[in-house]
């Protein structure tokens, strides 16, 4: 039998078996660290974006699994002796690769005796007994997927008549009816005259590389796509929050002619890491009666569903506000809101109404931080009243108080999340700073300065009112 070469070819030497060796334990080495990656334990199995990881280094160990057996092979020569002895090398090659090995099969059709040899791997991966003898070239469309028939047609005809190589896939099905994906390559042999003698071939099980590249590009579309949505959400909620919060963006002035002015500054921090946006808010509003309305309060859970209740619930705590409504009735009144909403949510807010002729906040919180009061360079926090989550149960009843404020006071609304890592002491050692400040913008810079990088992991408001002198 000819040399599985075409005539003018020299025969390659072998590689210098030091080398192979050297690459063969590299390739292990590699394998082991890889595979150490792909079973490090995760939190929620479900997250897309470590699905995606989980189907690269699936695909990886494929792929190095394939490239170890390939060099076991390589390591152990190709003895004479055609398609059958070079599969008894690749059952023995490398240290428990031959179940990897047994995916790779050869296969010589002889044009003029019509002999056809196949390896015993080639059997296995086509399920067929080795009794029934090998398939000749004609046969073998008999157990391909339909679809796929005219390429192996298209493939041998292009090696045996115009001497060309062969490289393609396609399906067959074995007699268990399961589909496998086979790549074939190979060449013609030609005899002593530069004429097509026979065709000789290696087929390679890939279903399994293709099952995992697959899942690698289905759980990387789906990747991107959740990113694409997290983006527009993202875009949604922020358009959303520039649309409802404060229109003043910064500091607010009451006009200097009205008794107890107020010199108001605000800011949202959005999560530090790059998270999604939640429902935290601050407001501050000019009533009817000349009072001003002071809150900040936060929501439950984020994105769109988050920032539209948050919009809601600023619309109707406006409203009731404008309509005289006290701050503890307006809690009870938006803990009912939340309660009987179509998307049930908690939240947490501290609402303020803030009275210039007599220097008198009156105040009530549902589940939120009291406001913190600083004075002649010292900080407190109100006396903590009742008052439960808003949406945490129906009928519930809010605790009101009034706090006398005096010109120089400095009054600060914020949200937990703020002083969640480093508590609220943290924030009330910074009275002499903030009292020394020029205005509540100063203050809000401070405040963020110092709390902005500190690791939050949702978004954060602060809300500063100085009280001014009398005119």
């Amino acid at each position: 039998m000819p040399s599985h070469l075409f005539a003018d070819r020299p025969a390659s030497q072998p590689p210098e078996r030091g080398v192979v060796e050297s690459l063969i334990t590299r390739t292990r080495s590699l394998r082991g660290d890889v595979d150490a990656v792909r079973r490090e334990p995760v939190a929620d199995e479900h997250d897309t974006h470590w699905r995606w990881q989980r189907a690269l280094c699936d695909l990886a160990v494929h792929q190095l699994d394939d490239l170890g057996a390939h060099l076991g092979q390589l390591r152990n020569g190709l003895p004479d002796g055609g398609a059958e002895s070079a599969a008894v090398v690749a059952a023995d090659a490398g240290d428990g690769a031959g179940s990897l090995l047994n995916r790779v099969g050869t296969a010589e059709w002889n044009l003029l005796t019509d002999g056809v040899v196949w390896s015993p791997e080639l059997y296995e991966i086509f399920g067929r007994p080795p009794e029934k003898g090998p398939m000749t070239l004609d046969e073998l469309p008999s157990v391909m997927v339909p679809e796929d028939q005219g390429l192996l047609q298209t493939l041998v005809t292009e090696c045996l008549v115009d001497g060309k190589h062969i490289d393609g896939e396609f399906r067959v099905v074995r007699p268990d009816r399961r589909v496998r994906t086979l790549h074939m390559t190979g060449e013609p042999v030609l005899d002593s005259d530069g004429c097509t003698a026979s065709m000789w071939a290696v087929l390679r099980d890939v279903s399994e590389l293709r099952r995992s590249q697959r899942a690698v590009h289905e759980s990387g579309k789906t990747l991107r796509r959740r990113e694409r949505t997290a983006i527009t959400e993202q875009r949604l909620v922020t358009e959303l929050r520039e649309a409802v919060l404060p229109s003043w963006r910064g500091s607010f002035r009451s006009p200097a002619s009205e008794p107890g002015t107020l010199d108001l500054a605000g800011h949202y921090l959005p999560p530090s890491g790059g998270g999604l946006v939640g429902g935290d808010w601050f407001d501050a509003l000019k009533l009817p009666d000349g009072s001003t309305l002071l809150t900040v309060g936060d929501l439950t859970g984020n994105g769109v569903t988050a920032a539209s209740t948050m919009a809601m619930l600023l619309g109707a705590q406006r409203g009731m506000a404008v309509a005289g409504v006290q701050p503890g009735a307006l809690m009870g009144h938006l803990n009912q809101l939340l309660d009987t909403a179509d998307q049930p949510a908690l939240g947490s807010a501290v609402c303020c109404r803030y009275r210039p002729a007599t220097r008198t906040l009156v105040w009530a919180q549902a589940g939120h931080p009291a406001p913190l009061l600083f004075r002649d360079g010292t900080g407190r926090a109100l006396t903590q009243l009742d008052g439960v989550l808003l949406g945490a149960t129906s009928g519930a009843a809010y605790e009101q108080a009034e706090t006398q404020l005096m010109p120089g006071d400095l009054l600060v609304l914020h949200t937990g999340r703020l002083t969640e890592h480093t508590g609220v002491d943290r924030l009330l050692a910074l009275g002499p700073r903030l009292t020394g400040t020029r205005d509540a913008q100063d203050c809000v810079r401070t405040i963020v300065e110092e709390f902005g990088g500190t690791g939050r992991e949702d978004d954060a408001c602060v809300l500063v009112a100085g009280i001014g002198e009398t005119s």
